[in-house]
């Protein structure tokens, strides 16, 4: 009705057409009768064609913007919803770029890094005079080149640069190990890549106390005498589930299974000294426990026989601790920043740095048992951001990383091979647990166990290769 009451509107003549009548009335039989011309009053057809298609086109613009409004209604809301989620994800790491992490290197800092490269390659490179380091120094000498054309122009790109100078690191890290190929002490090395991880083996709760979520568990990593080699470790965080200053030691598996027979030894006088334990990254290695020091980017080591401490300092341009860079995805595990593991070719520190963008580094440690001082005799750097990863460990010289799945598993999805600088992203080895967060995360080469500190459940793993 109202389409054709507007049609009506746009057809009706008006007095200034010049298409009006104006006629005299005449009575007639009680009627008024007036003579009209009626060519005068033809149907405007043509106007009428032109003002039905400006009505069609108007009914059509119609249904468009109703089906749009539609539309709207249904995606806002999803897209909505979705900008939502990302804010959420990106919001953890929102202070990284506030503090500048992000920053691109800068050519003073670049080339102080490059300097060191080169002396260490040309080191490496003396002493072992092979392909493989001939290749190396050469490719050291052409990023030394461009590095020269950026003081006079910006041509290329830096972070493509500060790339290829982490690759060329790792790569003469690697060199360093390879002569001696520290792979071959234990057979099922040369077989590769983990390939499969057993279900709990072992699992029990805390001695400590369920309540105790934080602190981590294994077996003696290297047997330095007849008596440890079936003892067994324990150390709970006991103070806001961040520090501690004990761990408990059982000499044999049926000891710790029965919560006897054990011994307590106390590292520091209280949870906040300087010699006390922060996070849940200790391992019981020969005759002392290693983990990461108080408030501070050192590790510690304490011998259980002097109980004498030495500690060193973690390299890296801004090693992170307290809470800083600890372990995250699904939710952070506080003040897990620095990670010590122990497997077939000693032990290791996993951390992150600032200089790294928050991407994992691998340093590998020494004890100098003449000189009584911890030694860190290299480091790698990898592309894995820590704070996404949920807990890591080593085996044969190979970094692995896990993230959360639910709340009963995990997978390992993250590989770093020190012997060759490759990493390996496409992994999916499932892991069960019984609770849903992880406190820390151990190998074992004494018997090829993984050990997993799972909310107070003390859980051991056989690895397949």
């Amino acid at each position: 009705m109202l389409m054709l009451l507007l049609l009506l509107l746009l057809l009706l003549p008006s007095q200034g057409d010049g298409q009006a009548q104006h006629v005299s009335g005449q009575k007639k039989n009680g009627s008024c009768v007036c003579p009209v011309d009626s060519k005068l009053w033809s149907f405007p057809v043509v106007k009428y064609e032109a003002v039905l298609q400006q009505v069609e086109t108007c009914e059509g613009s119609l249904s468009t913007l109703q089906k749009q409004v539609t539309l709207s209604s249904q995606f806002v809301p999803h897209f909505q919803d979705l900008i939502e989620n990302l804010t959420a994800r990106l919001e953890p790491h929102q202070y990284l770029r506030n503090r500048g992490v992000y920053t691109d290197l800068s050519l003073r800092l670049l080339g102080q890094e490059l300097t060191q490269l080169e002396t260490d390659v040309g080191a490496v490179h003396s002493q072992l005079n092979n392909t493989q380091t001939h290749k190396l120094s050469k490719e050291v000498e052409k990023l030394r080149t461009d590095v020269d054309k950026m003081q006079t122009s910006d041509i290329i790109n830096m972070k493509t640069v500060k790339e290829r100078l982490r690759y060329l690191k790792n790569d003469a890290e690697s060199c360093k190990s390879i002569p001696k190929d520290f792979r071959s002490q234990s057979s099922h090395c040369l077989k590769g890549l983990i390939t499969s991880i057993s279900e709990p083996v072992t699992t029990k709760v805390s001695p400590h106390d369920k309540s105790y979520i934080s602190g981590s568990w294994g077996k003696q990593a290297q047997v330095d005498s007849e008596e440890q080699r079936n003892s067994y470790w324990v150390q709970p965080l006991v103070s806001g589930h961040k520090w501690g200053n004990s761990v408990r030691v059982y000499q044999s598996y049926n000891d710790f299974m029965k919560s006897a027979k054990h011994k307590d030894f106390t590292l520091a006088p209280s949870y906040s000294h300087a010699h006390s334990i922060e996070g849940p990254s200790a391992v019981l290695y020969g005759e002392a426990l290693y983990y990461h020091c108080y408030s501070s980017a050192d590790v510690c080591r304490y011998d259980l026989k002097s109980k004498a401490v030495q500690q060193v300092t973690l390299p890296g341009n801004g090693v992170g601790y307290s809470n800083k860079f600890p372990y995250c995805y699904y939710a952070c595990r506080d003040n897990s920043d620095v990670d010590i593991e122990a497997d077939e070719t000693g032990l290791w520190a996993l951390y992150a740095t600032v200089g790294n963008h928050g991407n994992l580094v691998v340093s590998r440690l020494v004890w100098d048992s003449e000189a009584q001082t911890i030694n860190v005799t290299q480091t790698w750097e990898t592309r894995q951001f820590k704070k996404a990863v949920s807990n890591a460990f080593m085996v044969c010289g190979v970094l692995y990383a896990t993230r959360y799945v639910d709340e009963y598993r995990e997978e390992v999805f993250y590989a770093f091979d020190t012997a060759t600088g490759k990493e390996d992203n496409s992994l999916a080895l499932p892991l069960e647990k019984v609770s849903k967060g992880v406190a820390s995360l151990s190998y074992n080469p004494t018997d090829k166990q993984i050990y997993i500190y799972n909310d107070g459940y003390l859980l051991a793993y056989q690895a397949h290769f």
